[in-house]
């Protein structure tokens, strides 16, 4: 499932998922131009929007991160509270904890919780209601048609930002980017995944330097209700943990 983002002026809010075309190695070298990627400047404000609380560590850290390095102001928008399990009240304030290390402050995190859009791998949310509730939000950084890791809800909110940017229905200004899924080998490479990643079609390129591959795994340790012996092994191999690559719609 791919994640999908929206890209905004700076007076705009904005999601923003993008695949490589804009590489950010590193705060102080090895930079593209964010203009060549289509990416606004420092003050603009981006939206990244979920399924889960965990989504935001577990498979965006580095969009998230990126953008902080380009002095973007991150909100985030959640459409469950992950209450699968019954776990849902633990799940808001690890997500809440999980956003204040990834330097998303709570005033700027929402979650919306309510019976349309349940936690549940089987339900498939209906378009038309994420899409409206997407609009209110209006900027959304969210998962592509594979949804990373297959997730009807991951599915969902694509699906919606997908139908309202064919028509016409987002805001003038605003470019629309999907986080990119790939296959099982490649995503528990971790960051031997680097040279496909390069080689590949892609828009955006975030590639976390080891300070802050040390901070996405804090971040994703906030989430201690989901960190069962699976999980642990994925923040050791996986590479969306240390690279996210995107694509414009």
């Amino acid at each position: 499932m791919e994640v999908v983002g929206l890209v905004c002026g700076a007076a705009a809010a904005v999601v923003v998922l993008a695949w490589g075309f804009l590489w950010v190695w590193d705060p102080s070298e090895g930079m593209k131009s964010r203009e060549q990627a289509g990416l606004p400047g420092a003050g603009s404000r981006s939206l990244l929007v979920i399924a889960h609380p965990d989504d935001e560590a577990m498979f965006f850290a580095p969009t998230v991160l990126g953008l902080g390095r380009l002095r973007h102001r991150v909100s985030l928008l959640c459409f469950s509270a992950g209450n699968y399990y019954n776990q849902g009240e633990i799940r808001k304030k690890e997500l809440l904890q999980s956003c204040g290390v990834l330097g998303i402050p709570p005033s700027s995190v929402m979650i919306i919780d309510n019976r349309d859009f349940p936690d549940d791998p089987g339900v498939q949310w209906d378009t038309e209601l994420v899409a409206n509730t997407l609009l209110r939000h209006v900027e959304v950084v969210t998962f592509d048609a594979g949804g990373v890791s297959g997730h009807s809800n991951h599915v969902a909110l694509h699906t919606a930002v997908r139908a309202l940017h064919s028509n016409g229905k987002l805001p003038k200004g605003c470019s629309v980017l999907t986080l990119q899924s790939v296959n099982v080998l490649r995503k528990y490479l971790a960051i031997l995944d680097l040279p496909w990643s390069l080689s590949a079609p892609q828009d955006v390129l975030f590639v976390l330097t080891g300070e802050e591959v040390a901070r996405a795994k804090r971040a994703m340790s906030c989430h201690r209700s989901q960190l069962l012996w699976f999980r642990r092994l994925y923040l050791l191999f996986s590479r969306y943990i240390r690279i996210n690559t995107l694509h414009f719609l």
